[in-house]
């Protein structure tokens, strides 16, 4: 069993979903997204609740603050163990997202600026005028500031993230690949899963070198292998 690996169930049925779960026997944590929930809904959450597995629901809520407290409250009644936000949002969503879950085991994770950006795509297309990095470090800093518990960010900014901020959030990022997985597709900053732990990382979001292997469960192993042989 590995606590620090979440696997992303990227696909679009419930079928699916079970198949994934029984080729992952050792995975506790889950990843539902966008492409998921939309799909199945509420049902994929009782499907893992039911397995006894733990849920990262990844709708990455940005919204007015109400809205996002709202959404924030459904996903808290479905007993999901952590949900993403996103910092873009601003102090004031993240600040009642974080009231919305005061007194209980839910999590808000803040995400940073998304593992697909460039910096030329944040300062042209985001108006953003910060560099990258700092960017990431700002964004992080203003979340945990209004109650977040952890930070989503690429492998490139772990390690300005545990020196400028410490040790006291979750830091869990996606954009890890293994060396013998290297095909990035459409994530732009990248870093094999042991170098992220290694740098200060809790726990890595990995869906393809896993679900695409030839035999996932293998796949799984062996990655939990790379990561304590370096710890």
């Amino acid at each position: 069993m590995s606590d620090k690996i979440i696997v992303g169930l990227d696909v679009d049925t419930i079928d699916d979903v079970k198949r994934i779960i029984d080729l992952c026997p050792k995975c506790v944590w889950f990843k539902v997204g966008s492409q998921l929930f939309t799909r199945c809904g509420h049902q994929s959450i009782f499907l893992l609740k039911e397995k006894g597995k733990k849920i990262f629901l990844d709708l990455k809520y940005h919204d007015i603050p109400n809205t996002v407290k709202n959404a924030v409250s459904a996903a808290r009644d479905l007993e999901v163990d952590m949900l993403t936000v996103h910092a873009l949002g601003g102090s004031q969503m993240i600040k009642y997202a974080s009231e919305t879950v005061a007194g209980t085991a839910v999590k808000i994770i803040a995400v940073t600026i998304l593992t697909s950006h460039t910096e030329e795509q944040i300062h042209k297309e985001l108006g953003i005028a910060w560099k990258l990095g700092d960017a990431v470090l700002n964004l992080a800093n203003m979340a945990l500031s209004v109650g977040a518990h952890g930070i989503v960010c690429s492998p490139m900014e772990i390690s300005l993230l545990r020196e400028k901020l410490g040790n006291d959030f979750l830091l869990i990022t996606p954009g890890v690949r293994p060396a013998w997985a290297a095909e990035t597709h459409d994530q732009s900053r990248v870093m094999t899963p042991s170098e992220a732990i290694i740098l200060g990382a809790n726990m890595l979001v990995l869906a393809r070198p896993i679900l695409k292997a030839n035999n996932p469960q293998a796949a799984f192993d062996r990655i939990v292998e790379e990561i304590e042989d370096e710890q």
